[in-house]
């Protein structure tokens, strides 16, 4: 770990933004699972959150593109869990989905907690998500085609989000509890210490200003176990 990584890592992790994230209902193909991640990380989400019923989907959700380990990834069995734990939080759900009432997305405020809820390939959204959507919303079309690619649409919502969330001010400072901002530092900083620390239930060392461990977690622990 080079200080200038350190920086550039405290430098990323305090522009994320913890109230704006994607779910993603039975999307299957891999490429798009990837896609939307990278999205996620480039516009500065915390998390992400994934349904699906089928384990293959999301063996791969969690294994998309080596992204995981910027934008963490939570699985739920079903929709509605999945709905009532983003509201529990006090989250907006935007169902991505073209019908009467749907709104141009570029005509929402992004600005407040928003879940932006990405349906499968072939079916898009089911009618579970509307029913539990808070509003749907759609990219207006010009041409013959009716729908974008998933990853395509979810990439153009997020960025619309991202401009909003720029011109609010909300990437100026960090947005994250502090003992959560030094958890996830201490994780993309020393990733297999970080993994080996949980395996075993120690806390995490403090870092130094450069990034590096302040002291050996291992050691203390075999001293207190004695």
């Amino acid at each position: 770990m080079t200080p200038e990584r350190f920086e550039k890592l405290k430098s990323v992790l305090a522009r994320r933004q913890p109230d704006l994230t994607v779910l993603m209902e039975d999307v299957h193909k891999t490429h798009n699972i990837a896609a939307i991640i990278r999205t996620c990380d480039a516009v500065g989400v915390y998390e992400a959150h994934v349904v699906s019923e089928d384990p293959e989907v999301r063996r791969h959700h969690m294994i998309a593109a080596g992204t995981r380990k910027w934008v963490p990834v939570q699985t739920h069995e079903s929709l509605p869990d999945a709905a009532a734990a983003l509201k529990k939080q006090g989250f907006r759900l935007l169902a991505a989905h073209l019908d009467e009432d749907a709104v141009d997305f570029r005509g929402v405020d992004y600005t407040r907690p928003t879940a932006l809820l990405m349906g499968s390939e072939l079916w898009g959204v089911s009618q579970t998500a509307l029913d539990l959507a808070d509003m749907t919303v759609c990219v207006p079309m010009k041409g013959l085609v009716e729908s974008l690619n998933v990853s395509v649409a979810a990439a153009l919502v997020l960025f619309e989000a991202a401009r909003q969330r720029e011109q609010a001010g909300l990437y100026a400072t960090s947005r994250l509890a502090p003992a959560l901002r030094q958890r996830r530092l201490f994780e993309w900083s020393h990733p297999a210490i970080a993994r080996r620390c949980r395996e075993r239930g120690i806390d995490y060392p403090p870092l130094t200003p450069d990034g590096d461990l302040a002291g050996n977690p291992f050691a203390a622990a075999a001293r207190n176990r004695t």
